[in-house]
């Protein structure tokens, strides 16, 4: 029965990444409850879910051509140095310490996706008309901020969307489908150099990599035309309240022994 439940999860969060975000919140789960170390099934729902993460961006090429090449390079050569590092620290992290920040790595990320459309527009009206204007020093932050993001991603990588698109409101974008499109492209570059170095290191389950990455891609295109149907704030309370379930039971899975 492993395989057919990690399909359904993987089928779910890949349709809910297309919609609302917050697949890992299921898949990730998934695979630890059917026994794979918790850093060993953080590099294997990484695996799963990109696929995904790379198709998407085909959709966002117009956008992608009409922004600051210069900005675009810099973000990109910070999401490639951060999600290595942050994959490396990963593999030199014991399973034992990663078992014990993954609670708190869990209600990080629920946290940033609950409340991070609050922070986006706060740092938009704060920062948005200073920085838009402000050239080779804001791409400057901007990178440095995504090389932060991006480290974190390639450790862990729960809520990294929410948390560039802050960046990307605080470096003075305002064009939702440009920030979106930059978000994907970015999480892409993150997720496939983490990927490459997991695989190296034989950290991926590929048995239940494959499968789950093709329940998620046809999530993220079939599950999602059933999505759409729906109201985005009730699928979006679907995904906290799933997060919120799954935090709860991470904490009592490692501090109520």
């Amino acid at each position: 029965m492993e395989l057919p439940l990690l399909f359904a999860a993987a089928f779910l969060g890949g349709a809910l990444n297309s919609v609302a975000g917050g697949g890992s919140f299921i898949s990730f789960p998934a695979l630890v409850s059917v026994g794979v170390p918790s850093i060993n099934a953080n590099a294997t729902n990484t695996m799963a879910l990109w696929p995904g993460s790379l198709a998407s961006v085909g959709a966002y090429r117009a956008e992608l051509a009409r922004q600051d090449r210069r900005l675009v390079i810099f973000l990109a050569l910070a999401s490639l140095l951060g999600g290595l590092f942050g994959a490396e620290i990963l593999l030199r992290t014991p399973q034992a310490t990663f078992d014990r920040l993954l609670p708190w790595l869990m209600l990080f990320a629920v946290a940033i996706f609950a409340f991070g459309g609050n922070l986006i527009q706060a740092l938009r009206l704060r920062f948005g008309r200073r920085l838009a204007a402000g050239g080779i020093v804001v791409a400057v932050i901007a990178a440095i901020l995504q090389f932060l993001i991006a480290t974190y991603g390639g450790f862990f990588g729960g809520g990294i969307g929410i948390l560039m698109l802050a960046a990307l409101a605080l470096a003075g974008m305002t064009n939702i489908h440009a920030m979106n499109g930059l978000k994907v492209l970015l999480a892409t570059f993150i997720n496939g150099v983490a990927v490459l170095r997991f695989a190296i290191a034989g950290t991926i389950f590929w048995q239940y990599a494959l499968i789950m990455t093709l329940g998620a891609i046809l999530g993220g295109y079939g599950g999602a035309a059933y999505a759409q149907r729906l109201e985005p704030k009730v699928v979006r309370r679907f995904v906290i309240a799933v997060g919120v379930a799954m935090t709860v039971y991470f904490f009592i899975r490692e501090y109520a022994r």
